[in-house]
């Protein structure tokens, strides 16, 4: 894919990104493009997409651009549309199960709310497209959130812009490892479920200090010096 190339529909786009490669470097710079692409396009006020959330929304669709382009392959009874759909109620599903049982809000639970459940929704959808049981899906998505447990929301200058949207990066790249570890997994032998998890997180949730809930008093946003312009 050259810089500067002009494509005629998004499914010749998408092609010339399917045969740049699939070496790592060439697939983790693409997801982390995508992560970064949509929350980036959220902060200037363009398309707003919330997956579950608008600080979180790159994570579920990077991790859908990574199985539509590097992973899905569709048989002669299964299309991509129904792929895709497959993923996203999946992903609904998951997010749906952690809203019940603790919060998707960064200002009820910080970070982990957030990137820790959109990743873990992105982690069962995919395990769950590539192949996987109910059960290894579950797995994946309380692998994704068990190291989310804990992360604190420190916009600087109360701003999505720092660090939120680089985090989705990380959240993308977590549920990709999330899948592939589940789908290598036993569910019977795993030590932590995912309803332990959401429990934890929901516990974490109300321990920990509201400066560190979406309201820019802690962490990051006490420490680094930047100003950033009004939107």
């Amino acid at each position: 894919m050259l810089r500067g190339t002009t494509y005629n529909s998004l499914n010749e786009w998408m092609e010339a990104i399917r045969n740049g490669g699939t070496d790592f470097p060439y697939i983790l710079d693409w997801v982390s493009c995508f992560a970064l692409a949509v929350n980036e396009e959220n902060a200037s006020f363009g398309r707003v997409v919330t997956a579950p959330t608008n600080g979180a929304a790159g994570v579920v669709p990077a991790v859908l651009l990574y199985y539509r382009l590097f992973v899905c392959k569709p048989d002669i009874v299964t299309s991509f549309d129904e792929l895709i759909l497959r993923f996203l109620c999946t992903a609904a599903e998951i997010g749906s199960i952690f809203k019940k049982g603790a919060t998707i809000s960064a200002a009820m639970g910080g970070c982990q709310a957030e990137i820790g459940v959109s990743s873990a929704m992105a982690a069962a959808a995919l395990a769950e497209g590539m192949g996987g049981s109910q059960r290894q899906a579950m797995m994946a998505a309380e692998i994704a959130m068990e190291h989310h447990l804990g992360m604190t929301c420190d916009p600087i200058a109360g701003l999505v812009q720092v660090p939120c949207i680089e985090r989705n990066t990380m959240g993308a790249i977590k549920a990709i490892t999330a899948a592939q570890l589940a789908l290598q997994s036993t569910p019977d032998f795993a030590k932590v479920s995912l309803d332990a998890v959401i429990k934890t997180m929901w516990d974490t949730a109300q321990d920990m200090s509201q400066k560190y809930k979406e309201t820019a008093d802690g962490g990051l946003a006490v420490h680094v010096p930047l100003s950033l312009a009004e939107c």
